[in-house]
């Protein structure tokens, strides 16, 4: 399988050629929860797909934080292969992998420790805390899968390989739905056997990939030479990876205030948010992955000093983001009724009510977040994870607070909620774009 070097080729070409395989192997990555919540949804009842729905809010804020510390490694493993540095690349391996290996392990002891607290921090009605409970108790051991396959995921992206991740999570994904089906349908283990099928499936992916990896790639397989602590490497490594974090799990922690918010709304609210998020997730996860593509090719050219290649590379993946948007926007504002019915029944009216309101207010304005994507992705890229996190805090920090302040108006209510998240993406692209302008500046006048 071959690695594509983003520093060569027709750009548009080259970009696409390596998101692609990153767009489809995240989409299969959402299959994950989107199944359980289908078939939990479908098979047993209102509340349970209300406990998947917000269980998955936890599970993706505890996710992003152990997939930022992978990406931030992954844009240090870029640069270091756009340079032909190898040696400082293996060995930027060994110490994230320790690194991350270990913060893994501290996530999973504090969560289980604390899952009544959490909980709590939710304020998760009595109806569904029960099976909210069990469903993340099992969850939560598929943890260390989950870093795995994120760490082995982000090296090969880095050396240009976003095919073989696309692979391994085509297999967990086929392997979580049959689980599902069979736990769910045939055993009747509820609740439990969706979650079962996924920790089951994280599993099959995370040692899938690793074995993949130290057999095809026998250089990236620990050697003495660079098994020892280099405190400068540590730090770079760490610089990128903290701050990509930050910003990862700033993001998703804002979700998961606002998780907090729907939960005091009832179970019908809860419902209809669970079910449109999948929606939502899958529609805009493409833009998503296509960011964090364009700051591996921004990665590459920056470590081989390509600047021209780089500035030819931001109009590209903007018309490319836009135009995919627009697509994306459409099918969602004028099939969401639809698109709801693949995870709520029919009979279910005021959950589909609810939910087609959501994705009709938060659908019109997908081309925002997909600008903010390719910020992120560029300002990663560049050395300046910092200034994601300034635009993440305020694009969740404004959604946070006008949530809580709108949805408090009596004739507002939950629309409140909705109306935050686009105001909060606007605003975020208005600093990005500031940013942007105010760096070439600054290279300008030194």
């Amino acid at each position: 399988m071959k690695t594509l070097d983003l520093t060569k080729g027709a750009i548009t070409k080259t970009l696409l050629q390596f998101a692609l395989p990153m767009i489809l192997g995240n989409l299969l990555q959402q299959m994950y929860n989107v199944t359980d919540t289908l078939i939990v949804g479908r098979f047993i009842g209102r509340e349970a797909l209300a406990a998947v729905g917000s269980a998955y809010a936890l599970m993706t804020f505890l996710n992003s934080i152990l997939l930022g510390f992978c990406m931030g490694s992954g844009v240090m493993f870029s640069v270091c292969y756009g340079k032909r540095d190898f040696d400082r690349m293996k060995q930027g391996m060994f110490l994230s992998f320790v690194m991350i290996g270990a913060l893994t392990l501290l996530i999973n002891g504090a969560v289980f420790g604390g899952l009544d607290i959490i909980l709590e921090f939710l304020r998760v009605p009595k109806e569904v805390y029960g099976q909210m409970r069990e469903y993340l108790w099992i969850i939560f051991w598929g943890i260390t899968a989950i870093f795995i396959y994120n760490y082995f995921a982000s090296l090969l992206r880095a050396i240009g390989n976003s095919v073989a991740p696309l692979i391994f999570l085509g297999m967990s994904a086929v392997s979580n739905i049959v689980l599902d089906l069979v736990f769910v349908l045939v055993f009747h283990w509820e609740i439990a056997g969706a979650a079962w099928a996924t920790v089951l499936a994280q599993i099959l992916s995370g040692v899938g990939i690793s074995c993949y990896t130290l057999v095809k790639f026998p250089e990236f397989r620990p050697g003495r030479a660079w098994i020892r602590w280099d405190f400068q490497v540590l730090k770079e490594i760490f610089h990128l990876s903290f701050l990509t974090s930050v910003q990862q799990s700033v993001m998703n922690f804002g979700i998961l205030m606002v998780q907090g918010l729907v939960n005091s709304f009832g179970p019908v609210v809860m419902a209809a948010f669970a079910a449109a998020v999948k929606i939502d997730s899958f529609a805009y996860m493409p833009v998503q992955d296509f960011g964090n593509a364009f700051s591996t090719f921004v990665a590459q050219n920056a470590g081989a000093g390509e600047t021209e290649r780089i500035r030819k590379g931001v109009r590209s993946a903007g018309i490319c983001t836009f135009a995919f948007c627009m697509v994306i926007t459409a099918g969602v504002c004028v099939f969401a009724g639809e698109l709801l019915q693949i995870f709520v029944r029919q009979t279910e009216t005021e959950v589909l009510a609810v939910g087609i309101e959501y994705l009709r207010i938060e659908g019109a304005f997908y081309c925002l977040i997909g600008f903010l994507f390719l910020f992120y992705g560029y300002f990663r890229a560049v050395g300046r994870p910092g200034v994601s996190v300034v635009l993440t805090v305020i694009s969740l920090g404004t959604r946070v607070a006008l949530a809580y302040t709108l949805s408090a108006v009596p004739w507002i209510g939950v629309r409140g909620i909705w109306a935050a998240v686009p105001i909060g993406w606007f605003l975020a692209d208005a600093a990005g774009l500031l940013a942007v302008r105010a760096g070439r500046l600054f290279a300008k006048n030194n």
